[in-house]
C-alpha cells in the first residue's frame, strides 16, 4: 500500500530512507550476496520503487507547492 507523503518533513524523511536503501542495495551488489540481514536485493529494490513512487506524489501535490512557498 503506498503512503502519501503529506508533509516537507515527510518528504526529508523519505528522502533520506532512499539513500540509505540505494546504498543497501549497492552493497548487496558488490557482495553478490543472496540477502543480507534479511533483505534481498529485489526487495530492496522494491522498496526503492515505492519510495520514488512516493516522492513523485508528493512533489506534484498541493503540500509540496505550498509548502515551498511559505
Amino acid at each position: 500500500m503506498l503512503h502519501t507523503i503529506a508533509t516537507i518533513d515527510e518528504y526529508a524523511k523519505a528522502r533520506e530512507e532512499l539513500r540509505d536503501l540505494e546504498l543497501r542495495l549497492d552493497r548487496l551488489l558488490k557482495e553478490n550476496s543472496i540477502a543480507s540481514k534479511g533483505f534481498t536485493k529485489a526487495g530492496v529494490r522494491k522498496m526503492i520503487a515505492r519510495l520514488h513512487e512516493e516522492l513523485a506524489l508528493f512533489e506534484g501535490s498541493e503540500a509540496a507547492r505550498h509548502s515551498e512557498s511559505t
